[in-house]
């Protein structure tokens, strides 16, 4: 034992080995990139819950609670994410059932099952439990995959969204449709499919439409022209582009957002917090912005090519490509490009479940990485 050694014996002790091994396992890059993107997410809801501070404190007991959840995902063998992939899947289907049976019913939406305790939403389970699920059948049949293996992950993925389109969830239902897409496409769906259902999906839409409820054909002719309805449905997107617009190329600065303190954008610490970060910060903490998610996405993207294993190959690209479609998603409902939805930006806007379910993504990612690490070791 060397002299360095003797003088701090603690740093042998076990439990600090046993420490410094379960931080090991964190990966730089991803802690850096979401650490940014969280510093971005409390300096934009400080300013935009300036009437309401409590929102910013319990944005800080849902961080420590999610990064409570990435650590402990982290540290989490694939192997077991694996084993754990059947029965999140079934659960997850088994408590939609429960909502449609049971539920809260909340603004005329049935969304939430009451467990005594508190409530919960299923559906964001299914945006985790899906692609594990996909993965883990993919896995299985790798070597001994037929067309028939693809038709029954459609069927997997049918069976929660057609539950959660039922409560109902538009938004909800279409992010974890595309989050059942990504692993069936990156198990290798072949391009004659991909452009058969695409041409499909373009001729279902009348039948679509006519399936649609009021509420979701008013957003899609309110992003038409929100000046149908102004001060009603088309209220949300015209101040968020106002607020977008009049940030022009630098900001007006933290806190000196009119269109945020004069309360005129809607949503503002949780769906439309883009457009506070947008009149405040610009067009340059966009591209910033934006940048930090690129990063993300092309650092889960590293990850998942260099996986292990075909289950760790799936889930990390869903992952990645989850977060992309939050990310997309969001910012294009608030600058007027796609509908209103209602989906949070990754670490930025506020809220308890969201920021879980990242975590939770975010750790199965240097899960993966890590355990790379060790079988090429």
């Amino acid at each position: 034992m060397n002299d360095a050694a003797l003088k701090r014996p603690w740093r042998r002790s076990p439990p600090v080995l046993w420490l410094r091994e379960r931080i090991g396992v964190l990966d730089p890059s991803l802690l850096a990139i979401v650490g940014a993107l969280v510093l971005v997410g409390l300096v934009t809801l400080y300013s935009a819950a300036n009437d309401f501070p409590w929102r910013f404190t319990d944005q800080l007991r849902n961080l420590a609670i999610a990064a409570a959840v990435m650590f402990f995902a982290a540290n989490v063998p694939p192997a077991t994410l694996q084993k754990l992939a059947a029965p999140a899947y079934l659960i997850g289907v088994v408590l939609l059932i429960g909502v449609a049976v049971a539920g809260v019913t909340v603004k005329g939406a049935t969304r939430w099952l009451d467990i005594g305790v508190t409530r919960i939403q299923p559906s964001e389970m299914m945006r985790l439990a899906l692609p594990m699920m996909l993965a883990w059948y993919f896995h299985r049949r790798e070597g001994a995959r037929k067309p028939l293996d693809f038709l029954f992950a459609s069927a997997l993925v049918f069976v929660p969204v057609v539950l959660i389109v039922k409560q109902p969830d538009l938004g909800t239902s279409l992010l974890v449709l595309a989050a059942g897409a990504f692993v069936i496409f990156f198990a290798g769906l072949p391009w004659k499919w991909i452009a058969m259902l695409s041409a499909t999906a373009v001729a279902m839409l009348p039948v679509g439409w006519t399936l649609m409820r009021d509420y979701q054909r008013e957003r899609v002719l309110t992003l038409i022209d929100p000046n149908i309805d102004p001060l009603g449905k088309g209220f949300h997107t015209l101040q968020a582009t106002i607020a977008i617009g009049s940030g022009g190329a630098f900001g007006k600065g933290w806190m000196q957002g009119t269109q945020t303190h004069l309360e005129f954008i809607p949503e503002r610490t949780s769906d439309f917090i883009f457009a506070v970060f947008s009149e405040e910060f610009g067009l340059v903490g966009n591209v910033v912005l934006m940048a930090l998610f690129l990063a993300l996405v092309a650092r889960a993207l590293v990850i998942a090519a260099n996986a292990s294993a075909t289950f760790s190959r799936l889930l990390a690209g869903s992952i990645a490509l989850i977060i992309f479609t939050y990310a997309f998603v969001n910012m294009g409902m608030v600058s007027g490009m796609l509908p209103v939805v209602g989906v949070p930006l990754p670490f930025v806007s506020y809220g308890g479940t969201a920021l879980v379910t990242l975590g939770l993504a975010v750790g199965m990612l240097m899960s993966i990485n890590s355990h790379r690490k060790l079988v090429q070791s």
